[in-house]
């Protein structure tokens, strides 16, 4: 009879300890497999959550750019520098300062290296009284274009130039004055041409009229002057705040003062801001959180695996020297029949390999489908066939068994059939 035939023999004639020593190696690689399935889905699961977590907090910042954005261009400008001199209470009462610094200060902004804001913006601003227009009160502004760090690549500006010869007026006085683009009109004895007539936006701006700064200067009498340098504060940081902004340009203006307009858009911004500063600390929380988790199960995985391996290689090991006490007189009789040690040997390891396979492969789909409880979608392929982690439970479940039964197999396979023969006769 072959060997191959009396080991399958064997293991069917035995069938109760043959089927405690496969659940004892299918329960070990099940561990390891589960435990190897447990962190592999943690880590999809991961990858999962949190980038889903960072498309919604990419989309939030981009919310939060484009909605600045629009803001800004409404607001057009959300910081002004006025001279040092200036009454902040006549500034607000009035809308306008009474005060006057050179028209050199904006180049001289323009030269530094100043970061915290741009798009610079000199103008001319006073409450005039328009004699050829029923001698109304307006509010005259002399603008330039802006005016383009020197050390930078220039921006699109914010606000077109007025083209020299040229007026642009707001609603309430293209309006009155039936004004519209193309015709001519008269201001303090000049002629100007009507280059924008403004919607209406319900602020002073309706009661405004935009000139050329130059033209300005020459009819207020302000050669060289001006009254106020609008400027862009960079939203691009939300950490640059007012302080940041006083501090720097007090270095290369220290005879003026900044004031910071637009409270509500800011305000908004901010807040917004700190919703997406929110948003990301909570990414970086979950990621803490699953890593965390992840390195928990990992402690665990790492005292379970081989806590079942070492107790089933006990379990394995007491069984066999069991088998090899209690068929001593078996293997005696083999070897009196001619059976040679090595076949013994191998009978006995032989055995010991079909069940760490069989165990091994029983306890590798038991581990497949304990970790797939912790999944939270349907399985995948991936998920079920995984050939290395079936290659590492056959290898591992059969080096347990052959091991646990090494010495027994020794024992059966040096067994004296004389002693075993003369014990029989007694």
């Amino acid at each position: 009879m072959s060997t191959w035939r009396l080991l399958l023999k064997e293991i069917a004639f035995r069938k109760g300890a043959s089927l405690l020593a496969l659940l004892a190696v299918a329960a070990a690689v099940a561990a390891l497999v589960g435990s190897l399935q447990v962190l592999a889905l943690h880590d999809r699961q991961s990858e999962r959550v949190l980038s889903a977590l960072e498309e919604e907090v990419d989309v939030l910042a981009a919310e939060l750019k484009d909605e600045m954005r629009k803001a800004m261009l409404k607001l057009e400008f959300n910081v002004v520098i006025l001279p040092e001199g200036q009454n902040l209470r006549d500034w607000y009462t009035e809308d306008y300062a009474s005060e006057y610094m050179p028209e050199e200060y904006v180049e001289r902004m323009a030269a530094s290296n100043l970061v915290t804001v741009q798009h610079l913006l000199p103008s001319l601003q006073q409450r005039i009284r328009w004699p050829e227009a029923d001698d109304r009160t307006i509010i005259l502004i002399g603008s330039r274009g802006q005016v383009p760090y020197l050390h930078r690549t220039p921006k699109k500006p914010m606000v077109q130039p007025v083209p020299e010869g040229t007026i642009v007026l707001g609603y309430q006085l293209h309006r009155s004055l039936s004004l519209v683009e193309g015709q001519s009109v008269r201001l303090m004895g000049r002629e100007f041409e009507v280059h924008r007539c403004h919607e209406e936006r319900g602020t002073q701006d309706d009661m405004t009229a935009w000139i050329p700064l130059r033209e300005a200067q020459e009819m207020l009498g302000k050669e060289g002057q001006i009254n106020a340098i609008l400027a862009l504060r960079c939203m691009a940081c939300p950490g640059v705040g007012l302080d940041n902004v006083r501090s720097e340009i007090a270095k290369v203006l220290p005879d003026t003062q900044v004031v910071e307009m637009g409270s509500r858009v800011l305000a908004r911004y901010e807040t917004r801001a700190r919703v997406g500063e929110e948003a990301e600390a909570a990414v970086a929380q979950q990621r803490e959180h699953r890593a965390a988790l992840r390195a928990r199960r990992e402690a665990l995985a790492a005292l379970l695996s081989p806590t079942l391996m070492a107790a089933a290689a006990v379990w394995l090991s007491l069984g066999s020297f069991r088998e090899a006490r209690l068929r001593q007189r078996e293997y005696g009789i083999l070897r009196a029949i001619g059976v040679g040690a090595g076949r013994v040997w191998g009978l006995f390891l032989g055995k010991a390999v079909v069940l760490g396979l069989a165990g091994g492969a029983v306890g590798y789909l038991a581990g497949v489908l304990i970790g797939l409880g912790f999944a939270d979608a349907a399985p995948a392929t991936a998920d079920l066939v995984r050939p290395g982690w079936m290659a590492l439970a056959l290898a591992a479940a059969v080096a347990v068994s052959v091991l646990a039964a090494w010495v027994p197999a020794l024992l059966a396979a040096r067994t004296d059939p004389a002693l075993v023969l003369r014990e029989g006769e007694r």
